[in-house]
């Protein structure tokens, strides 16, 4: 690990250091909410171990603590998932270095340890040996902070006892909505936005009528408007004809983990 962090530069490990940070908030706050919910200790803390994925474990909570089934959680825990497959791929290069017997446990580590940051990181650079600097230098130390963070929220979880009186319940829909709102904004989002809304709107229609869990995967149904059919004209954000007048600014939409 000391030669990974010799490869890096300071500016790379300042920011996932800061990342670590801003996530160990985050675990921590799952970590407490899911028992002070009235989930046991261990749930929080080996879903974590096991899944780390924190937007989905969250999902999956979220579900289960509104009264909805496994199956409901896991649906939707793996739907937002999904998208690591294809992180994968772009990170696919850092995993095959080494013997064929390093490579294979590379492979089932890397798999395992793969998120939105650990992939944004390794996209910065170019040069081999410094994404997978960047790569097991962010994934490792993301797993181990998260998990601690986690462990001492579902810790502080038992103290906390009502989250409803400390207004805690609704930190889960809070983060989501805080993690998928850089994804939602500036020009050109004009059909994600359109998609999110009638998601929201199919989900907020079917709660009083359906089990928990099911309304989260009904609002799938809002995707149809991610489907390209030719460009809209109504849509200033997607016309083609819009002329540029500098670079390409737009904010890199920031994934759920």
């Amino acid at each position: 690990m000391r030669s990974l962090w010799r490869t890096l530069d300071r500016g790379t490990l300042r920011d996932i250091a800061l990342v670590c940070l801003a996530d160990a908030l985050v675990g921590a706050s799952f970590g407490a909410i899911a028992v002070a919910g009235g989930l046991p200790l261990w749930v929080p803390i080996v879903m974590s171990l096991l899944v780390f994925a924190g937007g989905s474990q969250f999902a999956a909570v979220g579900v289960v603590l509104a009264g909805g089934g496994a199956p409901a959680a896991v649906a939707a825990g793996l739907i937002l998932n999904a998208r690591l497959l294809v992180f994968g791929f772009a990170v696919a290069d850092v995993l095959d270095h080494g013997t064929p017997r390093r490579r294979r446990w590379a492979r089932l580590l890397g798999a395992h340890l793969v998120t939105d940051e650990s992939v944004a990181f390794t996209l910065r650079h170019r040069d081999p040996r410094h994404r997978r600097a960047a790569f097991w230098t962010s994934a490792v130390g993301l797993f181990a902070v998260w998990n601690l963070a986690v462990l001492v929220g579902a810790m502080a979880g038992r103290a906390i006892g009502d989250t409803d009186a400390l207004g805690l319940d609704a930190a889960f829909p809070a983060v989501l909505l805080a993690l998928v709102l850089p994804a939602l904004t500036g020009p050109g989002r004009g059909r994600l936005r359109a998609a999110a809304l009638t998601g929201a709107l199919v989900a907020l229609a079917a709660t009083p009528l359906l089990p928990a869990g099911l309304p989260v995967l009904l609002a799938l149904t809002g995707l149809v408007f991610t489907l390209r059919r030719g460009t809209p004209a109504h849509d200033p954000d997607a016309d083609p004809t819009t002329e540029s007048t500098g670079p390409d600014t737009r904010p890199a939409p920031q994934e759920v983990r």
